[in-house]
Order: structure tokens, then C-alpha cells, then sequence
């Protein structure tokens, strides 16, 4: 199970933190995204961290958003800076058995997600 918070409005150039508390998963591989979707818009990959530290991000949002993960709580968070008004869309966290390398940005190869966390940026 997922559960995404952290979610709010915020005007351009602020920050927020997201988290996604995970529980139920014990597997020693694997990979957990961000993904956002905004209306009318594909669901796309925002960054990624697998079980071995490795961090992706896309190229919009480089600089501006750090993903970490908190193991002994079992939460991964999304920290984002500098926010801009296209940053705007419900924000979801995934989460996939085993690594991913560059195949962490197709959704398909999530086995779980959560409910989602809006954020708009005005």
C-alpha cells in the first residue's frame, strides 16, 4: 500500500514536500517513482530512487527536485523548490519490484501506486 501527502497550493517560486509512506514491501530490489499528471496529459515520470540509491530525475525538473527515501520509516519523499506554474498536476508515487535503470519511466513497469497528491502552482 501507497499513501501520498504533502500535496497543497503554493505560488510560483515556493516549495513543498511530498511523502509516500509504504507498507507491506520487503523486497531487497527495487525501484519507487514519482509520476504526475496533469489535466488532459499523459501520467509522466518526474524522478525515481532504487534500492541502491540511484537517483533520476527528467530533464524538467532537474535542480529543482530532490527525491529521497526515509528506509526505517518506510517513506519516500519528493522535495520541490523553485516551483513553476507547469509543475501543476496530481502527483503520484509507484513503486516496482526489482531495479529499473533506464526503464523507470514507463509506467508499465510499476506494480503498485497510490492514490495521488494534487499540487497546483499559481
Amino acid at each position: 500500500q501507497l499513501v501520498e501527502s504533502g500535496g497543497g497550493s503554493v505560488q510560483a517560486g515556493g516549495s513543498l514536500r511530498l511523502s509516500c509512506a509504504s507498507s507491506g514491501y520487503t523486497y531487497s530490489s527495487y525501484c519507487m517513482g514519482w509520476f504526475r499528471q496533469a489535466p488532459g496529459k499523459e501520467r509522466e515520470a518526474v524522478a525515481s530512487i532504487d534500492s541502491d540509491g540511484i537517483t533520476t530525475y527528467a530533464d524538467s525538473v532537474k535542480g529543482r527536485f530532490t527525491i529521497s527515501q526515509d528506509n526505517a520509516e518506510n517513506t519516500l519523499y519528493l522535495h520541490m523548490n523553485s516551483l513553476k506554474p507547469e509543475d501543476t498536476a496530481m502527483y503520484y508515487c509507484a513503486f516496482s519490484h526489482g531495479r529499473l535503470g533506464t526503464w523507470w519511466i514507463k509506467k508499465s513497469e510499476y506494480n503498485y501506486w497510490g492514490q495521488g497528491t494534487q499540487v497546483t502552482v499559481s
